[in-house]
């Protein structure tokens, strides 16, 4: 899944010619500077536009940034190396600079001024992101949620019917799940689910997003047709034994697969995938059904 917490920008994509800072004594246009440095929600923007901000103004050739487990970087990876330590009143943001010659006093002064003016904006866009990453995503499990699948099977179908592509969609409902919850509770619910999420990670590929939409209902969108869908459904039926979490309290599954044909809507698609899977339980669980219709 594409969901990393770390970012890397391509020095390739946000380099700036060394001869840029050669204006560096100019003043600096302040209101210009905070206009772009607040000028987008994007983590990745603001950083890559402070990078930009240093090489026209300051012989700063890259820059790292770490942030717990989130990591920026920008322009070339070799120079002189100049660590920083700038810190917020939440926050603290550690800043290894790499310079084509040492700073002038003037100089690190500047920085100290752009460092000033460029925090602030990246941790309004951080705290965005994580905002917008609880409403995207199933706080117990860490898929993604109901709202974030409604958005990516449109995503996902559109692209489909523009580049005659194929999608499937996979409907997994585990077996069993609600005897789970009142024999052993909803704690030993919880820890299955949290474990069957793990699972669902290890056995997609890259290119499938999977969701939790409901109590003990998922869903993965898989790029390719229903060959591709029986892959992922093999492998999880595969896998379960080997999940301690799961096979604690005996758990199985059964999933159903549909493909999406040309200008159909998310609901028919999700009808299609849903029957297979309770045809899958009919045939006594623990097994996949591909929709015939």
């Amino acid at each position: 899944m594409d969901f990393a917490l770390a970012t890397e920008l391509y020095p390739e994509d946000y380099w700036y010619r060394s001869d840029a800072y050669l204006n560096m004594d100019s003043e600096l246009d302040l209101i210009q500077v905070i206009q772009q440095l607040h000028g987008s929600l994007d983590p990745r923007t603001v950083f890559a536009c402070f990078g930009k901000i240093l090489g026209q103004h300051l012989p700063i050739k890259g820059l790292q940034l770490t942030l717990d487990k989130q990591k920026f970087v920008w322009g070339r990876h070799y120079g002189i190396e100049l660590q920083r330590t700038v810190a917020d009143k939440q926050d603290q943001f550690n800043m290894v600079y790499q310079l084509a010659m040492p700073l002038s006093s003037a100089q690190a002064h500047m920085l100290s001024r752009l460092e000033s003016m460029f925090i602030q904006p990246l941790s309004n866009a951080l705290k965005y992101q994580s905002m917008s990453k609880q409403a995207m995503f199933d706080s117990l499990t860490g898929l993604g949620n109901r709202h974030y699948y409604n958005q990516a099977i449109g995503t996902a179908l559109a692209r489909a019917n523009r580049y005659q592509g194929q999608v499937s969609l996979v409907v997994i409902d585990l077996d069993k799940f609600k005897q789970l919850n009142d024999i052993h509770g909803h704690k030993a619910g919880d820890y299955v689910l949290v474990g069957f999420a793990e699972l669902i990670n290890e056995a997609i590929r890259n290119t499938d997003q999977a969701f939790r939409i409901g109590g003990d209902e998922f869903v993965i969108i898989t790029q390719g047709d229903t060959q591709a869908a029986e892959i992922v459904c093999q492998r999880i039926i595969d896998m379960m034994p080997k999940h301690a979490q799961l096979t604690e309290y005996d758990i199985k599954c059964s999933l159903g697969i549909a493909e999406a044909i040309p200008e159909q809507l998310a609901d028919n698609l999700y009808e299609r995938a849903d029957k297979a899977m309770y045809t899958a339980k009919a045939a006594g669980r623990n097994c996949y059904r591909i929709s015939e219709g």
